[in-house]
């Protein structure tokens, strides 16, 4: 199977949580301008992806939102669960591993880490925090391949090079350090100061076209 550019892959994802939410508000068929409007794209663009996905409707409805749920699914989804391990339970891991449980049936959350002694042994929806100091047996008996990194700017490099040696083959950085990973691990970063400073700047440049 030919690998998918990772903006389409991102698009796909996109489409599909809009189709759940169209399933959710009774909507049992969307067009692709209705896709389009919705992230802000071309309707070219959409059809372009969904041919990607190899889902072609000729439904003058439009797209069957069940049955485009299901390709993209099949698609982008891994064939078997991925178990899932956040790094960093403080206010925003806390937030990721709440807001995690039950999304996505193929990616299950199965443990968070922290060093804090008072949040060792607990549990978030089920999900038990252990030490740091666990991370690699942790990883390793749970069969973690998907490490989401939480923590402080000062221990990013040490905890992404801990999951690595772990054995995890992709990792999500959600802290403002760049990380440097081996290429068999998959690694995406999402730096919100650089999304806020990009809101920031274009509102600045709107205001001076006003």
């Amino acid at each position: 199977m030919k690998v998918l550019p990772e903006k389409t892959v991102e698009r796909l994802s996109e489409y599909r949580r809009t189709l759940y939410q169209c399933l959710e508000h009774g909507k049992v068929h969307i067009y692709s301008h209705e896709l389009a409007e919705i992230h802000n794209i071309t309707a070219v663009q959409v059809r372009r992806d969904i041919m990607f996905a190899g889902y072609s409707s000729a439904n003058r409805k439009g797209y069957h939102a069940k049955e485009l749920i299901d390709v993209i699914g099949m698609l982008i989804d891994p064939q078997e669960i991925s178990n899932v391990g956040v790094v960093g339970l403080g206010n925003l891991g806390r937030a990721i591993s709440t807001y995690f449980i039950n999304k996505r049936p193929q990616l299950q959350l199965v443990a968070t880490f922290d060093l804090d002694p008072k949040k060792i042994g607990r549990e978030i929806n089920g999900v038990e925090c252990f030490s740091i100091e666990r991370l690699r047996e942790i990883v390793i008996s749970r069969n973690i391949t998907i490490g989401i990194l939480t923590v402080p700017m000062y221990s990013a490099h040490d905890m992404a090079k801990a999951l690595v040696q772990a054995g995890v083959k992709g990792i999500l950085n959600f802290t403002t350090v760049n990380l440097s990973v081996p290429e068999n691990v998959y690694l995406e970063e999402y730096d919100m100061i650089t999304s806020l400073e990009k809101v920031a700047y274009f509102i600045k440049y709107h205001k001076t076209e006003e």
